[in-house]
Parts: C-alpha cells; sequence; structure tokens
C-alpha cells in the first residue's frame, strides 16, 4: 500500500493545488493529512497565495482519498466547510504490517507502542528517526517550511518513507525495516 504523507497546509491554495497533482503522480491509495489545513495562524503571517476558500474546495474534491487529524489551528467551524472528518486528535493506520499514530503534534502526550511509528506534522521541519521505543516521521510542511527547509511531502511503502520537495524531486529515503 502506497500512502502520502503532508502536513501544514494553512490555507494555501497554490501548494494544496501542487500537493493533489503528485497525489495523482505518486498513485498513492490514500493522503494522510496532519492538521493545519485552512488558516495560517498567529505566528505565521499573511501570505501571497493564502486562499482558505480555494484550499476547501480542492480538499473537499478529494475528500474519499484523505484521512486527516486536527492541528492546533484547525477548529470546529472548519468541519463545518469539509466533507471528510478533521476533528480527531490522532488516528491509527495500518499498512503494509506497520502501525503508525498519526497526530498533529501539538500534543506531547501522543505516542505509539513499542516499534510502532509516529507520524507528526506541526513544527514545519522534516524528520525521521529511530528513537527508543518508535520511529519519529515528520513530513514536513507543504506551504509554510522552515529553517529555509523546501516545501515537502512523504510517501510511505514497503517500510520505506522517501522525503520529496513538492516539486516531486527526492531528497531521501527512510527505512522502518
Amino acid at each position: 500500500m502506497k500512502l502520502m504523507i503532508a502536513s501544514d497546509i494553512h490555507g494555501h491554495s497554490e501548494c494544496c493545488r501542487e500537493m493533489f497533482e503528485r497525489f495523482a503522480q505518486e498513485k498513492a491509495e490514500k493522503l494522510i493529512l496532519l492538521g493545519d489545513l485552512l488558516y495560517h495562524g498567529p505566528r505565521n503571517g499573511v501570505f501571497s497565495g493564502y486562499d482558505p476558500s480555494g484550499t476547501i474546495e480542492l480538499l473537499n474534491k478529494n475528500a474519499e482519498n484523505i484521512i486527516a487529524v486536527r492541528g492546533n489551528c484547525d477548529c470546529d467551524v472548519d468541519q463545518m466547510v469539509l466533507d471528510f472528518p478533521i476533528l480527531s486528535d490522532s488516528a491509527m493506520i495500518f499498512a503494509d504490517g506497520f502501525t503508525m499514530l498519526a497526530a498533529h503534534g501539538h500534543k506531547p502526550e501522543f505516542s505509539p507502542s513499542n516499534g510502532g511509528i509516529l507520524l507528526n506534522g506541526h513544527t514545519h521541519l522534516f524528520a525521521a528517526e529511530k528513537l527508543e521505543r518508535y520511529f519519529y516521521i515528520n513530513p514536513g510542511s507543504v506551504s509554510i517550511p522552515k529553517c529555509g527547509n523546501p516545501r515537502t511531502y512523504m510517501t510511505f511503502s514497503d517500510g520505506i518513507f522517501t522525503l520529496k520537495e513538492l516539486s516531486g524531486t527526492v531528497l531521501w529515503d527512510f527505512s522502518v525495516i
């Protein structure tokens, strides 16, 4: 099963459109969205491309392919305009014999069982590392990357996470096998 994992769209419709172009090219079965879908939040200024209405339209066109968790910038009213659930703080995903816990990352109480995989967004910084009890995976940000990083997403297939620029350029692979 091939998954695509992305986070922190923050209402950037151009980046959201490009993300769905990559989703189609990747031929992934599901798109895992790790929160902060529509709004830019109080720490981010309004940027060129900020268009929550356009982002809503793109997300709803692809609702059947999305598994999403709530981010710190997502709120109850967002659920009124989206055609897929976004109000859960976490989701369990089972793929290729792996158990993944998806959460935005702003609530530190979420951690998977031994040997599991934790999918987080929130920091806008991509990461993949083996911690003491589990693997920590962060796809970075589709729209507002931090620390000079490019806009990124990840794919997962056969125990390999692949970090890619939003343009589709592969940056690196990380195995959880």
